[in-house]
């Protein structure tokens, strides 16, 4: 086999194959972190939300009119 004018014996074969797999299974791990990652902070925020809004049910307060957070109030 030829590439790019180079003859590469089978050796050289199964390690180009073997890296291109190794890179896309990489590719594949990083997805799916990043997929893991982005529904950790989903499940956080709700679970804030949640959090706050029974904190302040026990303080008899509606939790849509309590103090106004970050930069835009």
């Amino acid at each position: 086999m030829t590439l790019f004018g180079t003859t590469l014996d089978p050796m050289q074969v199964f390690g180009l194959v073997s890296l291109l797999m190794m890179l896309a299974l990489l590719a594949m791990r990083l997805k799916g972190e990043r997929s893991y990652l982005r529904r950790f902070r989903a499940w956080e925020a709700e679970r804030k939300a949640r959090r706050d809004a029974e904190l302040a049910a026990e303080r008899g307060e509606d939790p849509t009119t309590g103090p106004k957070r970050g930069p835009w109030g």
